[in-house]
């Protein structure tokens, strides 16, 4: 007996070749809960079906059911949603703009985002990995048209942060291992100097 969404009240994946669910081989059809997580290996598809929305997974990917989010690792989707299922590739989130059936498809490549609307609309908001926004601020918001499509580079997640040189690193004096010896040093110099009073500081006095 086939499993559907309405069926279960949950979502429903369908798999087609090496598709692995948790880490263990899928079978053709299964109930899928939230925090599971889905692998395509290559030349596999799956779909996850659930009530009002269907995605699509490319062969070679990785990502995270959440109910009406979708978290991407990386390869490829093509949603369509009714009911405004959201993609998640590290800090870009992709938003269906109303609830009208909309089809887009998202991708992540060697750490390079590219986001297609197919059907009306979508946003895709940035949420940048080191800035601290305004409070209260919203993320960066981008409207993608019907017919658009757009690429930009992975703000966090997989992609790797240079190195300050040692010079300009400031996290290092943050440091207990480093506060505590150089607040006993300026401590004992001022006890110092105090108790020296008027005496002068001279190379001939040390």
């Amino acid at each position: 007996m086939s499993l559907s969404a309405e069926d279960t009240g949950a979502a429903i994946l369908h798999s087609s070749g090496s598709v692995l669910l948790n880490k263990n081989p899928a079978p053709s059809t299964s109930a899928l809960l939230a925090t599971d997580v889905v692998e395509t290996q290559k030349e596999a598809v799956a779909r996850i079906e659930s009530t009002g929305s269907l995605a699509d997974l490319h062969p070679e990917t990785l990502l995270q059911f959440a109910g009406d989010l979708l978290i991407l690792e990386h390869g490829g989707v093509s949603v369509n949603t009714s009911r405004g299922m959201k993609v998640q590739v590290g800090c870009v989130t992709v938003t269906p703009v109303g609830m009208e059936w909309t089809h887009y498809e998202v991708s992540d490549v060697d750490g390079r985002i590219a986001i297609s609307a197919l059907k009306n609309d979508v946003y895709v908001e940035s949420h940048s990995a080191t800035a601290q926004p305004a409070k209260g601020a919203p993320p960066a918001r981008t409207l993608v048209r019907e017919g658009q499509q757009i690429s930009r580079d992975e703000k966090c997640g997989a992609t790797p942060k240079q190195s300050a040189p040692a010079g300009a690193r400031g996290g290092i004096l943050n440091s207990p291992y480093v506060i505590g010896p150089a607040t006993g040093v300026i401590v004992g110099v001022g006890c110092w100097a105090l108790c020296r009073g008027d005496e002068p500081i001279s190379p001939d006095h040390p």
